[in-house]
């Protein structure tokens, strides 16, 4: 692979020690940048391959990416590579979507967000009249509300004083933080479904439209703005990428290596107990894994004084979701890559998921299609048909065991008359199904809450668990459990920075 001569050059070891716990994306961010700077890094992942969640299986000859499906945003990767002297594209093939995905409403209307802004026109007029005049100001004043955020979330909240930062006080009125996120989106447009297209991506951080601050619609902003990427192979394969990168710079990666515990010692962390019993030690510890449950399984009770079992429990967390990986032996060219099917009461669908903590009669869900761009993923003439239907946490207390299969083929049903894609019940080759409970027991995901702690202004920033962490020295936390937040972009920002401080620490500079 390609590497930038002058920047090895300036590599300085420093000869201090890091373990990162877990090889999710955050870590392996984390670890790039630490590894490529001249520390010595041991990465512990308790599975067989990298990833976490931003993994991939296999189902006979199929391949499936666990979790995240959506690239935005590529530009944040695309510098954590750069600053360790290589390029993204010398180990990733990524392409841009158009259309963007396929919304479609219980009236049959349909919407094709694209990049192309003479498309965008024509789609959003014949889905809503006069609604282009809109786009165009939201475009513009969304834009704005970008620039002036982006910064704000690009830095740590370790104490309240940060909340003076330059960068934050100028943004103040953009944040829109007491204002929904539909309410944000009702400036631009009248008709409520063109609303809820600008909006449904609450879902990425397992919250209601209604509800989720309007801050956040820097998300829908980041798509139109940006647009949507998928990697060939899945987006599992940025996961290995990063993995590539870090054994290249020197780190060492652990595979089907668990650690059993993290060591505190007079407050200080020290190192990591390993499931075969050897204790490892570094000057630093990085927490790459769900913040919840990294608490409950491996930091002794002792050892937290703010972040109790109690109040672990007490705080708010994101919706689950419903997993259906189908290997299907037929093709669907006619369907994009990525489709988003609304209810046909989106508003009563949510706070059911949100509120009501009930399964929805009438529910909204996700498909990816990417046999129609990717051929990798399935035998010639056949697909890969991915589908997310988001589901209350297991706050909810629903046996998924009882409620699995009659769940399945309601979304089955759904699929075949809502989602255009017909024939599909019959020429099923294979499948698995993930609940709300898998996410827990087999993925380690606290309540199954899959975009973790709620992103509610009372969770966010300083208020969320800090990239330092504040029960004991020498430890870092990396992941959608702290700050910014979930979702592949705000996962490799959360490693640059813990990296970043560890750096600032030792005298280095990123």
């Amino acid at each position: 692979m390609a590497t930038n001569s002058s920047f090895q050059n300036e590599i300085k070891p420093v000869g201090k020690k890091v373990i990162i716990i877990g090889a999710g994306p955050g870590g392996l961010a984390a670890g790039m940048l630490l590894a490529a700077k001249g520390y010595s890094v041991d990465i512990y992942e308790k599975h067989r391959q990298v990833g976490g969640r931003n993994s991939y299986f296999k189902l006979g000859e199929y391949t499936f990416d666990i979790g995240p499906t959506f690239l935005m945003m590529k530009d944040v990767l695309e510098s954590i590579f750069e600053k360790c002297g290589k390029k993204l594209e010398d180990f990733v093939d990524v392409i841009r979507l158009d259309p963007m995905y396929r919304l479609k409403f219980a009236d049959g209307r349909e919407l094709y967000p694209s990049p192309d802004k003479e498309k965008m026109k024509q789609t959003m007029e014949k889905f809503s009249k006069n609604s282009f005049n809109g786009y165009l100001k939201y475009l513009e004043k969304e834009k704005k509300k970008y620039d002036k955020l982006i910064p704000c979330l690009s830095i740590p909240y370790c104490k309240k004083s940060d909340f003076l930062s330059k960068n934050l006080i100028a943004a103040i009125p953009y944040l829109d933080a007491h204002t929904s996120l539909y309410g944000v989106l009702s400036r631009y447009f009248d008709d409520p479904d063109t609303r809820i297209a600008f909006t449904f991506q609450a879902k990425y951080i397992g919250m209601s439209p209604w509800t989720a601050p309007g801050t956040f619609s820097i998300i829908s902003y980041i798509e139109h703005g940006g647009g949507i990427y998928h990697v060939t192979g899945g987006l599992n394969k940025l996961s290995n990428a990063m993995a590539e990168a870090f054994k290249q710079s020197g780190g060492r990666l652990h595979l089907s290596s668990p650690v059993k515990k993290l060591i505190v010692e007079n407050g200080t962390a020290m190192g990591v107990l390993l499931d075969n019993g050897k204790i490892e030690t570094a000057d630093y510890v990085v927490i790459n894994a769900d913040f919840a449950q990294a608490m409950l399984d491996i930091v002794n009770p002792a050892d937290r004084k703010k972040w109790t079992n109690e109040k672990l429990a007490a705080k708010d967390y994101s919706c689950s979701t419903f997993m259906l990986y189908l290997g299907v032996k037929k093709e669907y060219k006619d369907i994009p890559h990525h489709s988003i099917i609304f209810a046909s009461d989106y508003k009563k669908n949510v706070d059911e998921i949100t509120k009501e903590m009930i399964i929805s009669e009438d529910f909204s869900f996700y498909v990816q299609n990417a046999s129609v761009n990717d051929k990798t993923l399935a035998p010639g003439g056949k697909s890969t048909i991915y589908v997310l239907v988001p589901v209350p946490n297991n706050k909810s207390n629903i046996d998924w065991d009882k409620e699995k299969y009659n769940f399945r083929n309601k979304i089955i049903e759904a699929l075949e008359t809502r989602g255009g894609y017909s024939g599909l019940k019959e020429n099923i080759e294979i499948e698995k199904i993930v609940t709300p409970k898998d996410w827990n027991t087999d993925h380690s995901v606290y309540l199954g809450a899959t975009f973790n702690l709620a992103h509610n202004v009372a969770q966010m920033l300083y208020f969320r668990p800090h990239n330092e962490f504040e029960e004991f020295k020498n430890c870092y936390l990396v992941g959608g459990g702290t700050h910014p937040g979930s979702g592949l972009p705000t996962i490799y920002e959360s490693g640059r920075i813990s990296a970043e401080m560890i750096m600032n620490k030792d005298g280095i500079k990123l």
